[in-house]
């Protein structure tokens, strides 16, 4: 576990933040969050106690909403409410999406519009902290809230779950911890179950890598100018300011700053006076991409500091009401805006790479063979990349969002959020496969080319150690481990030192 400790207020979480509580930090809450669960809380245990009509406190769930609880009954109406929605299936997510969704609960519950127990945060804080993660299978929502996917946490937090890595109950293992399992009072049970955690959580690591992806993207474009010789006036300021764009001004400045010095910048030095689109409108697709992720992030801080109950207290005006917070449509749509400009970006960097090993183009040998008589060099490989290409088309595909008859027709509009959400995950893990390809393929063109002393400064740490994976090809290989190894060391973040330059 990291030894960093993030304090959560309810009010400040951002996406930076809840993937370092994924990938381990500690959480520690602010107190005065905790009182404003409990003034909170107050006015639900009041309703429970005087039968004031409150949704999931003292009614029945979804079509069984007409349905009066007693008193006698409400607490264990609470557990049963968890125990009736544990129903996700398939492979369990990846303990960094449970722990991301864990903080993010927590981080919402700690609004006080939930009406949730103190508790019930209290308990989420402490088993992140000792590390004790559900099993949550990876399919279970359609997006009008995370229900089955929130009531299957919600059971390893009571004690009749799972945690990875265990094989027995999540009550003997939270004991061995020296933890409780949790008694949900009023309210806390559908706190546990009922949330758009997940979907949040979710997109805010795919986002977070996507981040990350796009500036490898933007070093991978900038290695194929070096290596096509290729020419830089798309990237001239002026020309941009032409026609505005979302994003293409950060895209040129970043792409300028990492060809700094590159001999590219002398006139004449480009070997074309107009290179093939894939290469000439660059910074527009980047760009567009770059204005994605920010609309995204913008969406993202709003889930994850927001309310996603129903119903929900308004302390301050001492109501209870039900609500629609837990539909989430601006986050579906941000997502699948940025899946659909990934697959734009995904074309030209398939292309760019198809093109570096046509002799038309680029004056080379032939799939940047060696001299090797007959050699296909990196050639047949673009099939793969071509595969992997069609499989993003596919993922990037809208889900459907139709009419549904769930809970008795009462439950009859979803977003299935969660679907984009899922695969930006798999986008992001494919496109890195593609942009290690480019870059082996960019970095042999430079060697051939005979210009690898010319190539930015920025650049040279990048093309020595992508040469000494990937060496000059004088003879046909498999160039699977090349390829697989280089995309690793991307997710990696293996080319930090390119990456603190500014480019807005």
């Amino acid at each position: 576990m990291a030894d960093n400790v993030v304090t959560l207020t309810g009010t400040d979480l951002d996406v930076a933040t809840v993937c370092s509580v994924a990938n381990g930090d500690h959480v520690q809450i602010e107190p005065s969050s905790l009182e404003r669960m409990a003034r909170s809380n107050t006015l639900i245990l009041d309703a429970a106690r005087s039968g004031k009509p409150v949704y999931g406190v003292t009614t029945g769930l979804g079509p069984q909403v007409s349905t009066v609880l007693t008193e006698e009954v409400i607490n264990e109406f609470a557990l049963r409410t968890v125990r009736g929605r544990a129903h996700a299936v398939g492979k369990p997510l990846d303990k960094p999406l449970v722990r991301a969704a864990m903080v993010v609960r927590l981080n919402s519950l700690l609004n006080g519009a939930s009406g949730a127990s103190p508790a019930v945060a209290s308990h989420l804080c402490a088993c992140l902290n000792a590390d004790l993660v559900p099993v949550v299978g990876e399919t279970a929502s359609v997006g009008a809230a995370d229900l089955l996917w929130g009531g299957t946490m919600g059971l390893a937090l009571v004690g009749e779950g799972y945690f990875l890595g265990a094989d027995r109950l999540s009550a003997e293992v939270m004991r061995e911890s020296g933890l409780e399992p949790l008694v949900p009072g009023p309210r806390d049970g559908l706190a546990l179950a009922s949330h758009s955690s997940f979907s949040a959580a979710i997109a805010a690591v795919g986002q977070s890598r996507v981040s990350l992806l796009w500036r490898n993207m933007q070093l991978a474009a900038a290695l194929t100018l070096e290596g096509f010789r290729g020419n830089l006036s798309p990237l001239n300021e002026d020309v941009l300011a032409l026609r505005f764009q979302p994003g293409q001004l950060a895209s040129a400045r970043d792409l300028r700053s990492l060809l700094k010095d590159s001999a590219l910048f002398e006139i004449g030095s480009a070997r074309r006076l107009q290179d093939p689109l894939s290469m000439r409108n660059v910074v527009q697709v980047h760009g567009a991409v770059l204005a994605c992720l920010n609309s995204l992030e913008d969406a993202l801080t709003a889930e994850i500091n927001g309310a996603s109950d129903n119903p929900v207290v308004l302390v301050e005006q001492q109501q209870i009401l039900s609500g629609g917070g837990y539909l989430n449509p601006h986050l579906g749509i941000q997502l699948i805006a940025l899946n659909q400009s990934l697959v734009q970006m995904a074309a030209l960097c398939v292309s760019r790479s198809a093109r570096m090993m046509s002799s038309r183009f680029t004056d080379l040998a032939i799939g940047l063979n060696a001299g090797v008589t007959g050699s296909v060099g990196l050639g047949a490989a673009t099939k793969v990349m071509e595969a992997l290409f069609a499989e993003i088309v596919q993922l990037a595909s809208p889900p459907p969002v139709y009419p549904p008859t769930q809970a008795d027709s009462v439950e009859d509009c979803i977003t299935n959020s969660a679907v984009s959400a899922k695969s930006l995950l798999l986008i992001e893990e494919k496109l890195n496969l593609i942009i290690a390809f480019e870059m082996i393929a960019a970095v042999h063109a430079i060697y051939l080319r005979k210009v690898n002393a010319d190539v930015a400064i920025e650049l040279q740490p990048v093309l020595d150690e992508i040469r000494n994976l990937s060496p000059a090809l004088h003879e046909d290989r498999p160039l699977t481990r090349e390829i697989e190894v280089l995309a690793a060391m991307l997710t990696k973040d293996a080319f930090a030192f390119v990456r603190d330059r500014p480019y807005d």
